[in-house]
């Protein structure tokens, strides 16, 4: 049943990015230019969301579906890790047009180019795999 609820929310959430146009290049050339509104409100309705989720699930201590009590924690601060990671999601951004959720899009719309995003991608996940025992701490 976890996996039917999973399943449909999946399809829920990439139809929203489907009727948003979040995936299309054209609206992502459009934030970066500051031409439009439609992606900074679109990643601002996003946060606002998650931060009116987290504050409820602390507030009424919801539990998971399993039961577990749900604790949120703060993550400890790696400002050089952040700004380069950042950096580097919005450079390859703003270059292929595309991130995570967008590239599964494009794949399932049978562009051509979500291949070879998906091949950049994990490519990157490699290359970060490799050298993430040599990062400092």
């Amino acid at each position: 049943m976890k996996f039917l609820i999973t399943l449909s929310l999946g399809f829920l959430f990439g139809a929203v990015l489907i009727s948003s146009q979040v995936f299309h290049w054209y609206r992502i050339q459009e934030m970066f230019h500051f031409d439009s509104f439609h992606m900074f409100g679109v990643l601002g309705s996003a946060i606002a969301t998650a931060a009116i989720s987290i504050g409820l699930i602390k507030r009424y201590k919801l539990k998971s579906i399993a039961g577990n009590s749900i604790k949120p924690q703060a993550k400890k601060r790696k400002p050089f890790g952040n700004i380069l990671g950042g950096l580097l999601f919005g450079i390859g951004w703003g270059l292929t047009g595309a991130c995570t959720a967008p590239i599964i899009i494009l794949l399932g719309l049978k562009w051509k180019i979500g291949l070879l995003l998906i091949a950049g991608a994990l490519c990157g996940t490699l290359i970060f795999a490799i050298i993430k025992p040599k990062l400092p701490e």
